[in-house]
């Protein structure tokens, strides 16, 4: 066997790797469907914090929906990735990528936060 020769994946393991991808991908959505109504109904219930903090719900409900999608591409990436190479090359570039993206995440939640408990504040003050 020549030194250069990488291990390949076999195609029906990367077949069925997707598969398990979709399979999880439906899962998940069902599962934030399912969130985003009982967030929705938390919201609708009339307690007064409740709306001000309904932007940072969405936005974060928002974020996870994109990092999930961000992972299930990788993972539909990964289950096709024919050597250990390319399985390493989809990793750093999905690493480096997120973690600029959690850090404007984390930035905007903290805006949003900050807006939130100043209209809270804003609001008690008032007779």
């Amino acid at each position: 066997m020549n030194k250069k020769q990488m291990f390949e994946f076999p195609t029906d393991m990367r077949d069925l790797a997707e598969k398990n991808v979709e399979q999880a991908r439906v899962a998940y959505g069902q599962f934030m469907e399912f969130m985003s109504q009982a967030m929705n109904a938390w919201s609708a219930s009339g307690v007064p914090e409740a709306k001000n903090f309904k932007a940072i719900q969405d936005r974060a409900v928002g974020f996870a929906k994109e990092n999930a999608e961000r992972s299930f591409a990788l993972a539909s990436e990964l289950a096709q990735a024919r050597d250990l190479q390319q399985v390493m090359t989809l990793q750093s570039r999905y690493v480096q990528t997120q973690m600029q993206t959690f850090g404007i995440q984390a930035q905007q939640l903290s805006w949003l936060m900050a807006d939130a408990l100043q209209n809270m504040q804003s609001g008690r003050s008032k007779p």
